[in-house]
């Protein structure tokens, strides 16, 4: 992780982040590892919790407390401990918070008031959490300003074009150990990351069907190549299905009863609620068993049309995110992009957050271009440069 490495050598120097309590919660993994050592080096003092209980890494967590940085996360915690560690994450009363999926802020805002005061600013790291804090600010709850940190340029490229994707169908492959090519694939939703694993599967030598709620997105699937059907039609012939919508209940009860046997059901969204788990579980009567890690086999009685006898759904990752519990996540290399923004996001909030109105906030330009030179720099990638002319011509309106 090269942008970290060299954003960490100025940090260590300059400790520009000194006095800083930071609250995060994330996906407790070596990557993240790197972010917080990263910002203890710029003088922050860090308290972490887990966002996912099977993305955890408990030798990593070891570790992090092992070196001073409080880390609250085991792998498989139910959800009584997780709200115990968002809540010893609080109690360190951060600054600025680090959320991924806005189960922090969430947290903060409905049953940890008490811990508001001290809050001055934050930075959401994934789509799914920036809709819930548009949300908390469009009922004029939210208490503080938050950086879309999802939505950074750098990030979309990185993450979500390219990491999702790639670790996306990881996660299947090496749950299922399944071919891809020649298999029908059901992608929901068509935004970054459902384009991008969409592509990516096709890439495969898979045929993809996209599913679709938003015409607009709808219109850009037909127009790269791809077929769009309702999930209801798509159900009956797709073999694997993969949301990633941020919405819950896109694979309902009546979209599993019509799927084939076999099928194969894994969630790139950020929270287990894509797949309607309790409609599974009712369908299967409860005739459930784990077939390979992380791969559940339901069973099913006949489809609707009385075909087939007895059906096997196997769902992948127990519904959350396929390519953290399955895979291991985007790659090193994406991370350092993301957690590069990151980190300089927070650097910036903490000299400029008295500058923003409570409310989600887009990152500043700066900060995208800032990384995006420091990694071509460390591919040995030279940009060309404007002539003074050049720059005169595209300040002017006229063509002289």
């Amino acid at each position: 992780m090269p942008v970290l490495a060299e954003l960490r050598r100025r940090l260590e120097r300059e400790k520009p982040l000194a006095g800083l309590r930071i609250g995060a919660c994330l996906h407790v993994t070596p990557e993240t590892a790197v972010l917080v050592r990263s910002l203890s080096a710029g003088g922050a003092e860090i308290a972490l919790a887990a966002s996912n209980p099977l993305s955890t890494s408990d030798a990593v967590a070891s570790a992090l407390n092992d070196e001073g940085i409080a880390t609250f996360a085991h792998r498989g915690d139910g959800t009584d401990a997780m709200r115990a560690h968002l809540d010893a994450v609080l109690d360190k009363r951060p600054n600025i918070t680090i959320d991924d999926g806005c189960d922090l802020v969430a947290r903060l805002h409905r049953d940890r008031r008490d811990r508001l005061d001290t809050v001055v600013a934050g930075t959401e790291d994934t789509t799914s959490g920036a809709l819930r804090l548009r949300s908390l600010a469009a009922s004029g709850a939210l208490a503080y300003p938050v950086l879309a940190v999802s939505e950074s340029v750098t990030r979309v490229l990185a993450d979500n074009r390219h990491g999702t994707a790639q670790s996306t169908l990881e996660g299947v492959i090496r749950a299922t150990n399944t071919l891809l090519a020649g298999a029908s694939v059901v992608v929901a939703g068509y935004g970054n990351c459902g384009k991008a694993i969409a592509d990516c599967a096709r890439g495969l030598g898979a045929h993809v069907v996209v599913t679709e709620v938003d015409p607009l997105r709808a219109l850009a699937a037909v127009l790269d190549g791809y077929g769009v059907e309702a999930m209801e039609v798509a159900c009956r012939h797709g073999d694997v299905f993969i949301t990633a919508t941020g919405n819950r209940d896109v694979i309902g009860p009546e979209h599993l009863a019509g799927m084939r046997d076999g099928a194969v059901v894994a969630n790139a969204g950020q929270f287990d609620v894509e797949v309607d788990l309790h409609g599974l579980e009712e369908l299967s009567g409860g005739r459930r068993r784990r077939v390979r890690p992380m791969v559940d086999e339901y069973r099913l009685p006949a489809d609707r049309r009385g075909a087939g006898g007895d059906r096997r759904i196997l769902l992948l990752a127990e519904g959350r995110l396929v390519n953290l519990v399955a895979g291991e996540g985007s790659p090193p290399e994406v991370m350092d992009l993301a957690f590069a923004v990151q980190t300089l996001a927070c650097e910036w909030l903490w000299g400029h957050h008295d500058m923003l109105s409570a409310g989600v906030h887009e990152m500043p330009r700066e900060i995208d271009t800032a990384v995006a030179r420091i990694k071509l720099e460390t591919l040995g990638v030279a940009l060309d440069r404007l002539s003074d002319p050049q720059r005169r011509y595209l300040a002017s309106w006229g063509r002289s």
